[in-house]
């Protein structure tokens, strides 16, 4: 007699560990655990979604291109998503960027979600929370943004990105962080030199260590908490 097939590892994922064994034993087969470097880009605007990408570790930014060569972020995926949500809602092309802005583990799964979802009745569930927070994310980064000082939205990024990173040390760069707030370079380096001399981080060489986040956590404005409150409430209500 044909031994059964071995169960998948629990996975890293928190939306793929949300689903049932036997519906992640349905969609383990389909998945590959892949790595890229820093600044693969997992989409591009206006082309094809051609497969996607649950993060187990590190994370993407999803990026807006504006005509003028400059760009924002918007919002950040990791552990807790999908990248290639669109497909979800029956779309093919991606609106922005997604980059692997700190690298980690991930599963890749093909673009086809059809047949997933017909195999896993609780993925479909699963994925719709993941866009519901997810836009709860990326509207709260726009009133963050339009309305909040340099230091608390500085302090709100890092604390996203600790989450996800797994480490206090990930990748980052003046750039990129310049990037990611919509605000100056210069703007940036004072505001991290601040944040540095007062024991909340440690910077350099493009290497980011996160030393104190009850400090960090301080300093943030209310948006961090907002967002924290509202996923963890979709959690609590989908378990419920």
């Amino acid at each position: 007699m044909a031994s059964a097939p071995a169960s998948p590892p629990p996975p890293r994922n928190r939306l793929l560990a949300s689903l049932p064994p036997a519906d992640l034993a349905r969609l383990w087969p389909k998945l590959e655990p892949v790595e890229y470097k820093l600044r693969h880009l997992l989409l591009q605007p206006e082309a094809p979604i051609t497969a996607v990408h649950f993060p187990e570790g590190g994370w993407a930014s999803m990026v807006v291109l504006l005509a003028d060569g400059k760009s924002a972020e918007v919002g950040m995926v990791g552990f807790e998503g999908m990248v290639g949500l669109p497909l979800l809602l029956g779309s093919d092309i991606s609106a922005v960027e997604s980059m692997v802005q700190a690298p980690g583990p991930m599963l890749l799964g093909a673009a086809d979600l059809g047949a997933a979802l017909e195999d896993s009745p609780t993925l479909r569930p699963a994925l719709l929370r993941a866009m519901l927070t997810f836009h709860q994310q990326v509207t709260q980064t726009a009133a963050c943004n339009g309305h909040h000082a340099l230091d608390q939205r500085l302090a709100r990024w890092l604390l996203m990105a600790h989450d996800r990173a797994g480490s206090d040390d990930f990748p980052m760069t003046q750039e990129f962080l310049a990037m990611m707030l919509c605000v100056h370079r210069p703007g940036v380096t004072v505001a991290a030199r601040l944040f540095q001399q007062a024991g909340l981080i440690r910077y350099e060489r493009g290497q980011m260590t996160i030393t104190d986040r009850a400090g960090l956590e301080a300093v943030a404005c209310e948006c961090y908490g907002a967002v924290r409150r509202y996923c963890e409430r979709v959690e609590a209500q989908a378990g419920g």
